[in-house]
């Protein structure tokens, strides 16, 4: 309630009478004041959708519409009658000896994080982008920790898209996975942009219901294995859900993982690689928001195992080179592979990486039995491929088709996701997807034709701003090795790695960057985490950026609804005279 140390005077009660609409002024605070029905109303005079003057709009029974986008508020509370507007808020007021007063400070009718979380959930439920960012933006300065909504997405993304785990969820993670390496803003961004991919995935989608966990509670381990891969060979999504939920009850994270891991690597490379990748994103989202919340979202990837095309029963994959056929051996000894090279300690010969880049697969799959027998463990043998896979990236020749680029992506990002999981679990499922990405590495051969030139760092000088040289590079098309350049030269001069994933992070986020692009800079990042050479790790960077600038620019239609939301949850003014 409004006290009289808290009111300020506003306007003349008279004046607001016979005009019937007053602009004003209370301290920082822009009010539109109305005389409507006998009343006095105050609100924010910027419209909570795009924040044109509310003053400018009409009052007609108690109704108060915005001529902008015709968004309509209930004049005496500011509640909205469209959920893609928000709501405006309203002050209290007082007409005390002719003068009108306005509390320009009132309490909130929701505490801000309450208010913000369920302006999220509209956000998310009616896919309104603006209501997303503000929502993620004020969330954010509220200092709530990212987790927050990332786990409000997550859940809302596995439970409202009956064919269950896909680009925005993976979007999601991938940025989640993104946090620590960027800016403070460019965090906001991040978490804008994987909210609003789920958002959009969603929307006009089926709801998922639940399946649930069996009720005997001592299945061991090796017995639900052996069910889910069964229900997953013959696409059974129902009962492949009820043996992953009593996983999940019943067992460890790492063992409801390798179930996940086994299973998406019984059969080859399977949608492109989407699979294994999707399913190692769900793992490692809840990494970050907590195992507890397995039940509610790794179900959603069961369509992804049920649902994929199984790479074997491609052409591709069967001629003219059995590939297929040469994986599967493969498979079959690996077993006793792993067992003869469990005491030896392995490190990749010379010419390794050249090996899986060769033009044999019978080549190439010696050479990786024969590591696995000397010891590699998965989690280096994945490594390997990962870093050949982002060779194909690096070396990608621009007389391609531009579609061409998603097939080095695909395996690249397929080789990262492996190369995670044989991190997470010590497991045959590691060997099974180094050996099928070492397959993909081999189809793709032909796109390195010719091979474009890695470069050393010395083609350029490296720039002393590297943010601005690669923002600059990405306002130009087609600057692909340019983009290259700067970073090869950047690492050799001993730039510094945080600085260079900031400045990618902040050209990828301004950009209407697609699924692929996004997915690629995360798997760079990791790659080059994860990678102690500084010569092969100088090629994930490099990889990244050429695929960036081959991508970009594009309208930054993200960025301009990102940017309004920002000046409206800071209370600027939008639309004024220049």
């Amino acid at each position: 309630m409004a006290t009289d140390e808290s009111l300020v005077e506003v306007a003349d009660a008279d004046e607001l009478r016979e005009e019937g609409r007053l602009i004003s002024r209370a301290g920082n605070q822009a009010l539109a004041l109305f005389y409507h029905e006998g009343e006095v109303r105050a609100v924010d005079n910027r419209c909570p959708h795009m924040g044109f003057p509310l003053a400018e709009g009409t009052v007609d029974d108690g109704i108060l519409t915005c001529h902008w986008h015709h968004a309509r508020f209930e004049l005496s509370c500011g509640d909205t009658f469209d959920p893609w507007a928000d709501d405006v808020q309203t002050f209290p007021t007082e007409v005390r000896d002719g003068k009108v007063y306005v509390d320009p400070y009132p309490e909130p009718d929701l505490p801000p994080v309450e208010h913000w979380t369920d302006r999220l959930e509209t956000g998310l439920e009616e896919s309104l982008r603006l209501v997303v960012a503000k929502s993620a933006i004020g969330l954010v300065n509220e200092g709530v920790p990212y987790t927050d909504p990332l786990r409000q997405g997550l859940e809302f993304g596995a439970k409202y898209r009956e064919d269950g785990w896909s680009s925005g969820l993976t979007i999601l993670s991938a940025m989640a996975n993104l946090h620590g390496e960027l800016d403070a803003e460019d965090q906001k961004r991040a978490l804008y942009t994987g909210l609003r991919h789920v958002a959009q995935d969603c929307q006009g989608e089926p709801p998922k219901f639940d399946q649930p966990s069996f009720s005997a509670s001592d299945l061991s381990a090796e017995r639900l294995e052996e069910w889910f891969r069964e229900t997953i060979e013959v696409r059974d999504d129902d009962g492949a859900e009820r043996c992953l939920q009593t996983a999940i009850a019943t067992l460890e994270p790492e063992q409801v993982a390798d179930m996940l891991y086994a299973a998406a690597t019984d059969h080859l490379y399977m949608d492109a690689g989407h699979t294994f990748d999707f399913i190692n994103k769900a793992c490692e989202s809840l990494d970050h928001v907590g195992w507890e919340y397995a039940d509610e979202i790794l179900p959603s990837v069961i369509p992804r195992l049920t649902q994929a095309t199984r790479s074997e029963e491609l052409s591709s994959w069967r001629q003219p080179d059995d590939v297929a056929e040469h994986t599967f051996d493969a498979y079959d000894e690996l077993p006793k592979l792993v067992a003869d090279g469990q005491t030896e300690d392995w490190n990749a010969p010379d010419g390794f990486t050249d090996t899986l880049l060769s033009d044999d697969p019978e080549e190439v799959v010696t050479a990786m039995k024969a590591a696995v027998q000397n010891g590699a463990t998965a989690e280096q043998l994945a490594s390997e491929v990962a870093h050949a896979a982002g060779v194909r990236v690096a070396q990608f020749g621009t007389s391609n088709e531009f579609n061409d680029w998603n097939t080095v992506h695909h395996t690249y990002t397929y080789a990262n996701a492996v190369q995670q999981a044989a991190r997470r679990t010590n497991s045959m499922a590691g060997y099974r997807g180094a050996f099928a990405g070492a397959m993909s590495v081999y189809l793709d051969r032909f796109l390195n034709t010719p091979p474009a030139p890695i470069p050393d760092g010395t083609e350029v000088e490296a720039p002393d701003d590297i943010r601005e040289a690669l923002l600059d590079t990405f306002d130009e098309e087609g600057e692909v090795n340019t983009a290259g350049r700067f970073v090869a030269a950047y690492l050799a001069e001993d730039g510094d790695p945080a600085e260079l994933k900031a400045a990618l992070g902040a050209g990828l986020l301004r950009e209407d960057a697609g699924f692929h692009t996004l997915q690629n800079v995360e798997a760079a990042f990791e790659q080059f985490d994860g990678e102690s050479a500084p010569e092969k790790a100088r090629v994930h960077m490099v990889a990244t950026a050429r695929y960036m600038a081959a991508h970009f620019p594009t309208r930054r239609s993200a960025e301009q609804t990102y940017t309004i939301a920002a000046r409206l949850n800071r209370g600027e003014q939008i639309h004024e005279s220049e």
